[in-house]
């Protein structure tokens, strides 16, 4: 599903990403690891298409992907939760957060708020719909984000730092949802109860490649 080949990046003289390769099939549970500053965060904005790799070439859902309009293709089903909250929440409120990406794939506004609701009421957000976003506290903003991804009904999740912010019995409700998903996804985390919980490969991004660590 996703074939990465050769991808190199730097920024200016530093070298990120050297001639790596990777291959995730749809069903996966991967777990990315790696130090601080390594290019975990890197190499999901290149699976996303938000940057650009110097050399080497990305095959996603059996195409390879080049151009804006390439990535954007997948963007509906590659659900992916940014590392920061507020890069992901940009409307006043959350129900226009969550309705926004199931608007765009051409829900009616009733079905869209069925699905608001739906999706909110999954991650124990009932009543959130009309609560204003900036002012929401730093673990509701991560699940609101959680939300927006989720209500795209993607086919596969990156998840960037999914329990950042989250206290002990929300991280135990997204492991919950993440067992009773269907879905496949690449989790970049520091946190090794939830790596343990969530996680059937665990990879380790040093010194710009891929290394598995546990399967």
């Amino acid at each position: 599903m996703i074939h990465l080949i050769d991808i190199t990046f730097s920024y200016g003289k530093k070298i990120i990403l050297d001639n790596l390769s990777l291959d995730i099939c749809p069903q996966e549970r991967i777990a990315l690891v790696g130090s601080n500053g390594c290019g975990k965060t890197t190499l999901c904005h290149i699976i996303m298409g938000l940057l650009k790799p110097q050399s080497g070439e990305l095959h996603i859902f059996g195409k390879q992907r080049v151009t804006e309009s390439d990535f954007a293709e997948i963007r509906g089903k590659i659900g992916f939760l940014f590392q920061d909250s507020d890069d992901q929440l940009f409307c006043p409120t959350v129900i226009e957060d969550v309705a926004f990406g199931p608007l765009n794939l051409g829900l009616t506004p009733e079905q869209a708020r069925r699905k608001v609701s739906q999706t909110l009421k999954s991650l124990d957000l009932n009543g959130f719909e009309d609560r204003i976003t900036y002012r929401l506290s730093g673990g509701e903003k991560r699940l609101v984000s959680m939300a927006t991804v989720l209500a795209m009904q993607p086919e596969f999740l990156i998840l960037d730092e999914p329990t950042s912010g989250l206290d002990e019995k929300t991280c135990d409700r997204l492991v919950q949802i993440l067992e009773q998903s269907v879905l496949g996804y690449l989790i970049i985390s520091h946190d090794a109860n939830f790596i343990a919980q969530t996680s059937k490969k665990v990879l380790r991004l040093q010194g710009g490649k891929i290394e598995t660590i546990e399967t």
